[in-house]
């Protein structure tokens, strides 16, 4: 509903706001969680590939869910890993195995 728009839009935008300008920053960027083995699957595939990545975690299981959520929502991704590469979300840790396998990330990386 409209009535509600403007809180939804700026709901932990602080958090957004850091994603926006780590992904814009930096040409690999995993966001992630504590405790969660697809965000370690995504960062171990990179390293082992040599593609260099700057990593954000926030909270884990147990904390800072609904601050994630705000993540979600913006990016219409419903899980972590989010990877992003040129500031593009690419997707998460299979499907940035992938785009290892394909030669599309380093393509990507230019």
């Amino acid at each position: 509903h409209p009535a509600i728009r403007s809180v939804v839009a700026g709901l932990h935008a602080d958090l957004v706001a850091e994603v926006q300008t780590a992904a814009a920053r930096h040409p690999v960027l995993v966001v992630g969680m504590g405790g969660n083995p697809f965000v370690r699957k995504a960062r171990r595939a990179l390293d082992a590939a040599g593609v260099a990545h700057h990593d954000l975690d926030y909270g884990n299981y147990f904390g800072l869910w609904r601050r994630r959520n705000a993540l979600k929502m913006w990016t219409g991704w419903p899980t972590f890993p989010m990877v992003f590469v040129r500031g593009t979300l690419i997707g998460g840790a299979a499907e940035t195995e992938k785009l290892l396998a394909s030669g599309e990330l380093r393509r990507m990386l230019g």
